[in-house]
């Protein structure tokens, strides 16, 4: 049964708040007090990849058009990792409202002076920032899901093994990010594949996400994969699955083994990679991971409801993955908002544009838990859009 946990238990920083379903216990304090220990030296890694199922008409936001969200991964990690300044080789992608949350990100990491590592998987164009590389370029893209072969076995298999290995080798406790348009839908396929009743828990970028293409897609894959019941993490990927949810849930299951805590950064697509990654583990190591991870968010997302008395969609998801794994997770919003912000770009988030993506929500509740208040993020963000505004930038590829 979910929980709802609130600063009445535990104390939070202002405006934070508990979305996850782990109860009110010494584990969920522990869960907390890992990312507010004074001075935290963290990792940063953000996974960049490419699915073909971007291309469809309308499935999302991030890039007004398929010709720029091939471009929205590179552009966003360009200013994640050069900031707003620095002239920039690509530039982000015409959006409806709103602006890149890569920008609330590089707040965020100028904040707690981090830096970023970065995977690029399956990309249409080769970034000229410094990236890793985990199989070969020609790879491309994942197929569109709705074909049912997503991606080939062999090719799972190797991403899978890659994200072990860097989980194995952490030494520290890691932030995880993401940035991959179209990745709602292939995060909706997946957690359908593995029995969750999420068809309406599933948000996206747009102010209003294309609910029924996304299931319909989801609904076309399932129907030409033909599955086994109760299939595989590694089957459900290759049917309808993406590069970056491939290796994100490999490092987590690489992370239980190491032992270091990681901080989840975004909704759905994180709450897909957790539910892979713990379902493939044998129960001593889903429970340590589970007490390991955190899932961090924005406001914007946390709050978002189909119906408001039943809670809101990513409180549910978070119940249903819990359930499903039989282990409790833990979920926090951060306590940025922007409804007194001089920028309507930033307001807009208030509106329900954007949302979420880059690690933003995680990333700004890290920096609340390293005792950074959040009007003063606010501020920087908006500080951040003055400089954007005035930025000199590229027309890339």
């Amino acid at each position: 049964m979910l929980r709802l946990i609130h600063s009445d238990f535990i104390d939070l920083p202002k405006g934070c708040h508990w979305v996850g379903s782990m109860p009110a216990t010494a584990g969920l304090a522990a869960c907390l007090e890992r990312w507010q220990q004074p001075g935290l030296n963290v990792d940063l890694l953000l996974l960049l990849a490419a699915t073909q199922t971007a291309e469809q008409d309308g499935i999302s936001a991030a890039g007004a058009t398929a010709a720029s969200r091939r471009l929205t991964a590179l552009a966003d990690a360009e200013l994640l990792l050069r900031g707003t300044e620095a002239s920039r080789r690509w530039a982000l992608p015409p959006l409806p409202a709103g602006v890149s949350p890569a920008l609330l990100s590089r707040v965020a990491v100028e904040s707690l002076h981090l830096k970023p590592q970065v995977v690029a998987l399956g990309l249409h164009h080769s970034p000229d920032f410094p990236h890793l590389r985990l199989e070969s370029v020609s790879q491309g893209p994942s197929a569109c899901l709705s074909g049912g072969q997503a991606m080939s076995p062999d090719r799972v298999e190797t991403l899978w093994n890659q994200g072990e290995r860097l989980g194995r080798r952490l030494r520290r406790p890691l932030v995880l990010a993401e940035c991959v348009p179209g990745g709602t839908t292939t995060a909706l396929a997946v957690l359908t594949a593995l029995g969750l009743q999420a068809g309406d828990l599933v948000s996206g970028s747009a102010r209003q996400p294309p609910q029924a293409l996304k299931q319909q897609l989801v609904a076309t894959g399932l129907q030409r994969a033909q599955l086994p019941h109760d299939p595989s993490a590694r089957a459900v990927l290759a049917a309808v699955g993406d590069p970056f949810q491939a290796v994100a849930a490999g490092l987590l299951c690489g992370a239980a083994e190491a032992d270091q805590p990681v901080l989840l950064g975004g909704g759905s697509q994180m709450v897909a990679v957790l539910t892979l990654a713990l379902s493939s583990l044998p129960v001593l190591l889903r429970q340590r991971l589970s007490q390991r991870v955190l899932i961090g968010t924005t406001a914007w997302l946390a709050q978002e409801s189909v119906v408001p008395p039943a809670g809101s969609m990513l409180s549910r998801l978070v119940a249903l993955a819990s359930d499903r794994c039989a282990v409790p997770l833990a979920a926090m919003a951060c306590g940025v908002r922007f409804s007194r912000s001089r920028h309507q770009q930033l307001q807009d988030f208030e509106r329900g544009y954007v949302k979420e993506g880059v690690g933003a929500g995680a990333l700004l509740l890290l920096a609340q838990l390293q005792g950074i208040p959040a009007d003063q993020l606010e501020q920087r963000c908006d500080q951040a859009m003055d400089r954007l505004l005035n930025a000199p930038v590229g027309s890339g590829a």
